[in-house]
């Protein structure tokens, strides 16, 4: 069997079992400017202050969970 056959194969199956194919595009975390932008990501948020107010709104606006 021709791994085309294989391939057709497979995706017979898969769609008899309710699946279907879908195509995602992702980023390639193997560039550089991939590197470079996640670095520049982590050091705003290394070098943001930390005496702002977001934990007590969190806080605030939560509701007690019963344990």
């Amino acid at each position: 069997m021709r791994d085309r056959d294989k391939v057709n194969d497979y995706r017979r199956r898969m769609r008899e079992q309710g699946y279907r194919p879908v195509q995602l595009w992702v980023p390639d975390v193997r560039t550089e400017q991939f590197a470079d932008e996640a670095h520049r990501q982590s050091a705003a948020v290394a070098a943001a202050s930390r005496d702002n107010d977001d934990q007590d709104f969190i806080e605030a606006v939560s509701i007690a969970w019963d344990e």
